[in-house]
């Protein structure tokens, strides 16, 4: 079924008139029909437009423009990435009946290369979570198993593509919004180094921390999409001026002689014996690929959720203050501006924004400026010279990308604390603004859920942990499996 395919695939049988950009159109919304009642992981699908978009890369195809690289593949976004004319709401209800004016540049080129652009995903509300409880909509599922979370923030992304809702999806990684639901539903995640790819029209969460990535069900998908999406961009500061190289190019296969560093402090006591035991025959696989393994020291790692949590919570505090009933969104009434404010806000934000917001706000106020946020920027910049250090002698760090499987729903709602060390393995990389990605390693027994393994890279060195993760998955089988759900 072409819902199930890949975008490789699809794209050949379309370009050859196998297949018509309208059949995998009708089947991926066929697929939503079906299962989404169940895994809720479209917030809106707009079939119209769909059909529409797929009906004019029908056209092109007969009309001789076959040559663009995501012609006729239907993409899904997540609810924090513009769209003109379209829903914004992020999941949260202080956007309720906001629509975009304009279109992020990421959303630019992917219609540039011919994509079908279709749906809003669930999230965390403004990107804050790690199981997509979070959302003022709905709670998103685990395609393997119902009861379980699909991570967050970008669940409702990793949920769509590991149930065959759509063929790949566009997520936002924070500290690990991408990486983390990607282990726990079994897809390939990658966050691209920090300004590799625009933020224009990615509604922000932690301006320094957040970046856009794809979500994809091989690791040539994610080379595919990596090679439209990256690109300095004018309209975003912090893009930068670094050529693109060809990502699929870099897929050979081969990784005889690749230097990679095993970090001794991220294979903790708390990390779960399935995920250890799946991390470590990853590590075997690998060397009989021809790499060689090191152990590499991260020394600051430990104080890496602290610092995020501080660092994120100041920006989040900053950016969200834009969100006041007066020039867009939501609005409640009251007495004069303050009340209106106060109003507005509290029935808008959910309960985990209305923390982050305090705890950002308390860390940016006078007197506990120099003691939090300042502090945790030193530790960035310690955690970032430990990356740097390490890269001076391997080409990669190999580590668990989540410390256990995906929890069952509502088993870490009362527990912020512990809901924060789900992403105990990923948001290092984000404070270092490297590139890191996710693809499946293996699954535990019972029940059986996938593992993630993670690789991070120096900056702007996605061609090289897209290389490892190729040459890992065509090796393996682990990417061939599909949820029950799922089957045909």
């Amino acid at each position: 079924m072409p819902h199930q395919s890949t975008i490789s695939d699809l794209r050949a049988r379309i370009v050859r008139r196998d297949l018509a950009a309208r059949d995998v159109a009708e089947s991926c919304l066929d697929r939503i029909r079906a299962v989404d009642p169940r895994v809720r992981a479209f917030l809106s699908v707009d079939e119209e437009d769909v059909l529409g978009q797929a009906a004019a890369c029908d056209q092109a195809i007969s009309d001789g423009a076959s040559g663009k690289p995501l012609l006729g593949i239907p993409i899904a976004l997540k609810d924090n990435l513009a769209v003109r004319d379209q829903p914004l709401s992020c999941a949260s209800r202080i956007l309720e009946g906001f629509a975009s004016p304009y279109n992020a540049t990421v959303v630019e080129r992917l219609r540039e290369a011919g994509a079908i652009l279709f749906g809003r995903l669930n999230m965390d509300e403004f990107a804050m979570g790690s199981s997509t409880e979070n959302s003022s909509v709905q709670v998103t599922r685990n395609p393997w198993d119902l009861e379980r979370v699909p991570g967050g923030s970008s669940g409702g992304c990793t949920a769509a593509v590991a149930a065959d809702e759509c063929v790949a999806s566009i997520g936002s990684d924070t500290g690990g919004s991408i990486r983390q639901p990607a282990a726990f539903c079994g897809c390939v995640g990658l966050k691209p180094t920090y300004g590799r790819v625009s933020r224009y029209g990615l509604v922000a969460f932690a301006s320094s921390l957040d970046q856009i990535g794809p979500l994809t069900k091989s690791v040539e998908d994610c080379a595919r999409l990596l090679s439209v999406l990256a690109g300095h961009d004018e309209r975003d500061a912090t893009s930068v001026r670094e050529p693109v190289p060809d990502y699929t190019a870099a897929l050979t296969g081969d990784i005889k002689g690749m230097k990679l560093g095993l970090p001794k402090e991220y294979m903790v006591d708390g990390l779960d014996p399935e995920v250890r035991a799946a991390v470590e025959a990853a590590v075997t696989h690998l060397s009989g690929l021809g790499a060689e393994f090191v152990e590499v020291s991260l020394p600051h790692t430990e104080y890496a959720i602290a610092a995020y949590y501080i660092v994120a919570t100041a920006e989040a505090s900053a950016n969200l203050a834009r969100y006041d009933g007066v020039r867009y969104g939501a609005r409640r009434d009251g007495a004069d501006p303050i009340e209106m404010y106060a109003r507005t806000r509290g029935a808008g934000f959910g309960a985990e924004v209305k923390r982050r917001i305090l705890l950002g706000t308390y860390t940016l106020s006078s007197g506990y400026y120099d003691a939090y946020y300042l502090r945790a920027l030193k530790v960035r910049t310690l955690i970032k010279r430990d990356f740097e250090r390490a890269f001076e002698t391997v080409d990669a760090i190999v580590t668990p990308t989540t410390p256990t499987p995906a929890f069952k729903a509502g088993e870490k709602t009362q527990d912020p604390l512990q809901m924060y060390l789900s992403d105990i393995f990923t948001n290092s990389c984000n404070l270092a603004g490297i590139c890191g990605l996710s693809v499946p390693c293996g699954f535990t027994r019972s029940p059986r859920l996938p593992i993630g393994l993670q690789l991070m890279g120096r900056p702007f060195g996605e061609a090289t942990l897209l290389r490892l993760a190729h040459a890992y998955e065509q090796t393996t089988e682990w990417h061939k499996a599909r949820p029950e759900l799922a089957a045909p």
